[in-house]
């Protein structure tokens, strides 16, 4: 039996709202929040009313006149407090996201440590705002370029990466000197919350931080209209990102990490088994659940067969248990019924159009799955572009793999979707590798590896999976306004 000490983090932070530096009970109605592993209730969030949504921002905006005015070191070293009382309590948060979320302890810590070391890179990077001088056409003058904060973020986060996806947003506005509202997924809101309390307990001045709890259709939308909101950071659905954008009734700064269909692309010179090893990987990590999981997978038909009977062993020797109780397990419980069905629906409709079934296809059987969201890595093969599978993001743990014949074809169809937000190729021909790093029209490019992105390099989609950039020196600017100061100086006239 796992610790059971996260229950009572889950039970302080139950129906509270962190606003203006400390936590209050939530006037509006109770949401439940559901253990995706076991089905059951453990506990609830409150819907946060118009009322504080304002107060909250209200909030933001006062301390953002103090915050911005903090020396750069002071802000760096409030970071550098945060991610080490993070990393100090791990363990215990990465369990209050496995009870909220599903997947596995050992990765939610994984998760966890992410988050601390986004803080340490921030906090660095807070000391290196600079700006520029521009020189003149005539003498006498001089133009200064200098950076400025936006102001307050609205960072609306979604479920997959409750931390990360949350830390990447809150540690670029604070070392950029901005302030955040944060409304983080009805279905994983403890995680954001626990963030708050180290926010808290690292000094981070009221206000600076603020959690608001509830549905993304009221409360983020809240954000979004909010005429003291000078930014949006979304991480979420291209159709969510999408209205969005169409929905701002004033002019804001929007970044948007949005959806993806990411292929992959294992090529007759391939390392094959490098390449499986990645794709049972980079496929069914998190059950799937992430924007840069493979989606498809295109392999040259001179490896072909060898690479779908060893990508099909792979799958199945993937265990998956109960995240909580089984820290490590590969796979846990997918975080609700949502995309559990759209995996389904997805699997039904390549089979029915001629997919071949090489693993998986079914959930776990047991009593320890009974009650929960599960479904074993499920591989099809000789898919086409008639199937869900290879043209809709599935966000689940399955993969349709289809043949090539030449690398043009390769590029023509893993180009083939209006999203671009990461992709991958294993393979050890010079010009293949030259050839698809150039063509293939995605964000990120990973090639040899299924790590499309770290934290100190810009990471952002194109087309429909997004605008902005999050990470690396990149994700800091989208935090910031640039001003151009012309002084007439009178030297040299």
């Amino acid at each position: 039996m796992a610790d059971a000490s996260y229950f009572d983090s889950i039970s302080r932070l139950d129906g509270q709202l962190f606003i203006g530096g400390a936590f209050r009970p939530g006037e509006g109605s109770r949401l439940p929040v559901e253990n995706p592993a076991t089905g059951e209730t453990i506990g609830h969030i409150a819907a946060a009313t118009g009322a504080e949504v304002d107060a909250a921002v209200a909030a933001a905006r006062a301390a953002f006149r103090i915050w911005s005015r903090e020396l750069p070191r002071t802000r760096a070293n409030a970071l550098h407090r945060l991610g080490d009382l993070i990393a100090a309590d791990a363990l215990n948060m990465a369990r209050i996201m496995t009870a909220e979320q599903g997947k596995p302890v050992n990765e939610a810590k994984g998760e966890i440590l992410k988050l601390a070391e986004a803080c340490h890179f921030y906090a660095e990077e807070a000391t290196r705002v600079h700006g520029e001088i521009v020189p003149n056409d005539q003498p006498g003058f001089q133009s200064l370029v200098v950076r400025e904060p936006i102001g307050v973020v609205g960072a609306i986060t979604p479920w997959n990466y409750p931390a990360e996806l949350v830390g990447w947003k809150l540690c670029a506005s604070l070392a950029a000197a901005c302030t955040i509202v944060i409304k983080p997924a009805e279905i994983t809101p403890y995680t954001a919350l626990a963030i708050a309390e180290k926010c808290a307990d690292a000094g981070i001045p009221a206000g600076v931080v603020n959690v608001l709890t509830g549905k993304g259709s009221q409360v983020g939308q809240a954000l979004v209209e909010h005429p003291h909101v000078d930014k949006i950071a979304f991480t979420g659905s291209s159709a969510v990102g999408l209205h969005i954008q169409q929905s701002c009734p004033q002019v804001k700064r929007l970044s948007l990490e949005l959806g993806g269909n990411c292929p992959l692309v294992v090529t007759a010179s391939a390392d094959v088994a490098a390449a499986v090893k990645g794709a049972a990987r980079r496929s069914f990590r998190n059950c799937g659940q992430i924007c840069i999981a493979i989606n498809r997978i295109y392999v040259h038909r001179s490896v072909y067969d060898e690479f779908v009977a060893q990508l099909g062993a792979a799958a199945d020797a993937l265990s998956v248990r109960n995240g909580l109780e089984n820290a490590a397990a590969d796979l846990g419980a997918m975080a609700s019924g949502e995309p559990l069905a759209k995996t389904k629906e997805h699997l039904a409709d390549a089979l029915e159009k001629g997919a071949r079934l090489i693993a998986g296809g079914k959930a776990p059987e047991g009593a320890e799955y009974a009650g929960g969201h599960f479904f074993r890595p499920t591989v099809v093969a000789d898919c086409d572009h008639s199937m869900k599978v290879m043209t809709e993001e599935t966000f689940g743990p399955l993969i349709g793999v289809a043949p090539f014949d030449d690398l043009d074809e390769a590029v023509r169809l893993a180009n083939d979707t209006p999203y671009g937000l990461a992709s991958y190729v294993y393979a050890r021909d010079l010009v293949e590798i030259q050839t698809l790093s150039q063509e293939l029209d995605y964000g990120n490019v990973a090639i040899n590896n299924v790590d499309a992105g770290i934290m100190n390099a810009p990471y952002g989609g194109r087309k429909q999976s997004g605008v902005g950039y999050e990470h690396g020196r990149e994700g800091l600017l989208e935090y910031f306004n640039f001003k151009h100061v012309r002084l007439h100086h009178g030297v040299g006239n």
